[in-house]
């Protein structure tokens, strides 16, 4: 299959700009995005991981063009054994980065393809990230940058919280939000022609 081809038809699960923009890095563009209408919140004792691959699959499985290549992802970030929601108010947000201040947490991604012949396949990606500890000054400036809305864990490591991280163990692109080598790594598997990867 050639870059542009039919065959190479693409539809988004997610309605998320930071990983429209991700795929773009990659030379994907989709040539659908649609956003899935699940119930994100986690069970009663469920663990980030498990969370994290049964909403991939829940995305995966609400949208099922014919014919096309479908990915979903979904990522979860947490605090020990604690997940992180996503912040949608500033109290919210003050908590996570409490929380997250002078200490290591986790991003974990799930990302689920089907392939146009009905295969499905997924992949796990977990990244460690540790913070500085935060003054009340750089907690006050960061809220009232607005920045942490609607971020689970109430941050964004490609914007200004990017002076909060330490540093990093994985994969950087999973915490922005899509793990890019194993996106690749999964459209190889399924003959998507990517000829900067090597799998």
């Amino acid at each position: 299959m050639s870059p542009g081809s039919a065959e190479q038809a693409l539809v988004l699960a997610s309605a998320s700009p930071r990983r429209i923009a991700l795929l773009a890095q990659i030379g994907i563009v989709p040539v659908s995005v649609i956003p899935p209408d699940i119930n994100e919140a986690p069970s009663p004792g469920e663990r980030a991981q498990s969370l994290a691959l049964r909403l991939a699959r829940a995305k995966l499985a609400s949208v099922a063009p014919a014919g096309r290549f479908v990915l979903a992802a979904d990522t979860v970030v947490a605090a020990g054994r604690r997940i992180l929601p996503k912040t949608e108010d500033r109290d919210a947000a003050q908590r996570m980065l409490a929380l997250l201040s002078g200490r290591r947490h986790r991003v974990l991604t799930a990302v689920a393809l089907a392939a146009p012949d009905g295969r499905q396949a997924e992949r796990l990606c977990e990244t460690v990230v540790a913070f500085a500890r935060l003054s009340g000054e750089q907690t006050a400036a960061y809220l009232a940058s607005g920045e942490w809305h609607g971020k689970a864990g109430g941050y964004a490591i490609q914007g200004r919280a990017a002076a909060f991280v330490r540093w990093i163990s994985g994969s950087y692109s999973n915490v922005v939000g899509l793990p890019l080598f194993e996106v690749a790594q999964l459209l190889r598997g399924f003959g998507w022609h990517i000829p900067w990867h090597t799998p």
